[in-house]
């Protein structure tokens, strides 16, 4: 993810899943000041509130218990810090792996980006992810597509591993959902997983998931929203790199899909994205060398990314008992 740039061209950098916008409209006559860039204290406060939110969404995990009353014992009890340790660990590996992703290949190309900001939340999961902030010009259209493809692919390539991890640690049990349960949905990646791993789960049975691989599941729900091709998420980048002109009528596509798709299968996720990149809109911002040729290795690459998309696509949203 990326946010709205600094400076002159003003660029919008990727905001929960967005990336830089310039602005193409003329100079001010009064030059304006571009503001101070955050000190690393700031990436290293969220970094810490984002650990303790996420130790505690993993205790509730492993204890099955999600009330408030739980949460704050939990906070104020050293002694069950343990208990969320692997999933934070597991989560904000897989999120700082996406974000990383981003930043080198910002290094490499020259573009000034921020160091990741985690972002804590109060919810079952955690947080909200983390984004990078982007302050200059994509300078081409590879920088652009590099940029954009580098995160996914990073996040998840570092999701098998903990995919892989987590299922060694889930186990069979019967199914008696409680109040308070919560049914993780599922995606083309985990159902291939899960016939592998526990192929004879019979009826009456369900798999209770161990804390890593909800970890597991978060990262694949981030990478796949991440790569919707629609605006300045980073499949967004990616489509307004292989085709300028296929960008626009793709993402206004792409919005009505999830609205649809959302309504169709009860993923309110799918709707909530596809309202808000309807409110944001699908423009991206040019990038300064607009002439340059992708090749073929980076077409491929492209088509690597497709398949990582489909693979994580989540069309579900969890069932809360």
């Amino acid at each position: 993810m990326t946010l709205p740039m600094e400076s002159e061209p003003r660029i919008l950098a990727e905001t929960p899943l967005e990336t830089a916008r310039v602005s193409t409209s003329a100079a001010p006559t009064s030059p304006r000041l571009a503001r101070r860039p955050l000190p690393p204290s700031v990436n290293l406060a969220f970094f810490l509130l984002t650990v303790v939110t996420t130790v505690v969404a993993g205790a509730l995990l492993t204890l099955g218990d999600y009330s408030f009353k739980t949460a704050f014992d939990v906070l104020l009890t050293p002694s069950l810090w343990s208990l969320g340790a692997s999933y934070s660990f597991s989560l904000i590996l897989i999120l700082g792996a996406h974000e990383m992703g981003h930043y080198v290949a910002c290094r490499i190309y020259g573009i000034d980006a921020t160091l990741p900001f985690f972002i804590p939340a109060p919810t079952p999961i955690g947080t909200f992810g983390a984004v990078i902030r982007i302050r200059s010009p994509f300078t081409s259209r590879r920088a652009l597509f590099d940029v954009g493809v580098a995160g996914p692919i990073a996040g998840f390539v570092v999701s098998l591993p903990v995919l892989w991890w987590g299922l060694a640690h889930s186990r069979v049990v019967p199914y008696h959902p409680r109040p308070g349960d919560i049914a993780w949905s599922s995606c083309l990646l985990l159902n291939l997983a899960y016939s592998l791993f526990f192929p004879d789960v019979g009826a009456g049975e369900t798999l209770s998931l161990h804390p890593v691989l909800v970890a597991t599941w978060v990262g694949l729900l981030a990478t796949f929203l991440n790569l919707l091709p629609v605006g300045q998420l980073d499949g967004g980048h990616v489509l307004y790199a292989l085709s300028r002109r296929a960008h626009r009528p793709i993402s206004m596509a792409v919005i009505v899909m999830l609205i649809s798709a959302g309504m169709l299968f009860g993923g309110y996720h799918l709707i909530l994205f596809g309202v808000l990149w309807a409110i944001l809109g699908p423009r991206h911002p040019p990038v300064m060398d607009e002439s340059e040729s992708l090749g073929p290795g980076r077409v491929l690459i492209a088509v690597v990314a497709l398949a990582i998309f489909v693979l994580s696509f989540i069309p579900f949203s969890p069932q809360f008992f």
